[in-house]
């Protein structure tokens, strides 16, 4: 599958696990985390380069970038080097934005191995790391030279991280592509991937730096699930749980804007309890720490909220200036 951008495009190819990282790019340096490392650095060609984060949020810092350009740096990374992010979205944002940083900008490739990662951060060309002010708030775009899709890797997945990349694969499926909902990822987990990824392609070939609103449809969930994030200090909730109380919040909001039916709500609830996904938390009833993170959130414009919003099941778009007491009444 290709994916088209400013500059070029890029190859995603499926592969097995072994075919992914077992040939690399000649002047690979590899960034990973230590339990992937533990589990498949095996598989990894002798004599490479490795850097090994801690699995989690909290690696995708401004402290732990810096720790990774200077590992680059005196890996004896130049100009012909090719970064290979071989891990979660947490792995391949941090990674890309090393990529992008280093040297004004070197190549990376990405080996995404969360089904999280697989259908969302690894297409696109979004990479970055937090602040303590807000979520991926330094960032970039920069487009990978290639995203290697293993599918076989997801097997191994515990259920809460399958579940964690099952509300983006639900995402898809609210805002554009309801087939989606009725597929069965645990059997059909290729299919399910493949059509998730051609959804994002559309979407960023259509929009690929934000500036026409289509590609802030992706967001759906995430204004209420990154405040959420931000508030528990990214500890507790994994990103796909944060986004699904997110959807559910957003859904109602949706309803009570008069932009979705009546039932919108009720259906994106059902999908997401269904995947053993939260749908709600104590915090939502202490409205200001979460309304205070949205003023921030990069849709948002002149301290007024922006969200992206459903019209139904399968259509959504970004709404400007929502109005802060429909924003409390949906999030109580």
């Amino acid at each position: 599958m290709t994916v088209r951008h400013r500059n070029g495009a890029y190859e995603v190819r499926f592969v097995t696990l072994e075919d992914a990282i077992g040939t690399l790019p000649n002047a690979s340096f590899v960034i990973t985390d230590r339990n992937l490392y533990g589990s498949y650095g095996h598989l990894l060609p002798a004599g490479t380069p490795i850097y090994q984060i801690e699995p989690g949020e909290g690696s995708k810092s401004t402290a732990g970038y810096l720790q990774a350009i200077h590992w680059l740096a005196s890996a004896g990374a130049q100009r012909d080097a090719t970064v290979v992010a071989f891990g979660g979205g947490v792995v391949g944002d941090l990674a890309g934005f090393v990529a992008a940083t280093y040297m004004r900008g070197i190549p990376y490739v990405q080996v995404p191995t969360s089904l999280l990662a697989q259908v969302d951060s690894s297409v696109g060309g979004k990479v970055g790391v937090d602040l303590p002010e807000g979520k991926n708030m330094l960032g970039a775009f920069h487009p990978s030279v290639e995203v290697r899709v293993a599918t076989d890797v997801l097997l191994t997945l515990p259920p809460r991280q399958f579940a964690n990349g099952m509300a983006e694969v639900l995402k898809y499926g609210f805002i554009m592509a309801p087939e989606i909902l009725e597929m069965d990822a645990r059997k059909e987990v290729q299919s399910v991937v493949r059509r998730c990824i051609e959804c994002k392609r559309d979407v960023v070939e259509a929009d690929e730096f934000e500036t026409t609103g289509r590609r802030a449809i992706l967001n759906f969930g995430h204004t209420v699930g990154h405040a959420l994030e931000q508030a528990l200090s990214y500890a507790e909730l994994l990103h796909g749980e944060a986004i699904s109380i997110g959807m559910a919040v957003e859904a109602s909001l949706s309803e009570r804007l008069g932009m979705a039916p009546r039932g919108t709500r009720d259906s994106v609830v059902s999908h997401l309890s269904g995947q053993g996904l939260p749908v709600t938390h104590p915090l939502l009833a202490g409205p200001a720490a979460l309304i205070d993170a949205m003023r921030r959130d990069k849709k948002a414009s002149g301290g007024r909220l922006a969200f992206s919003l459903l019209h139904g099941i399968g259509s959504c778009e970004l709404v400007r200036d929502v109005p802060e007491s429909e924003v409390i009444a949906a999030l109580a």
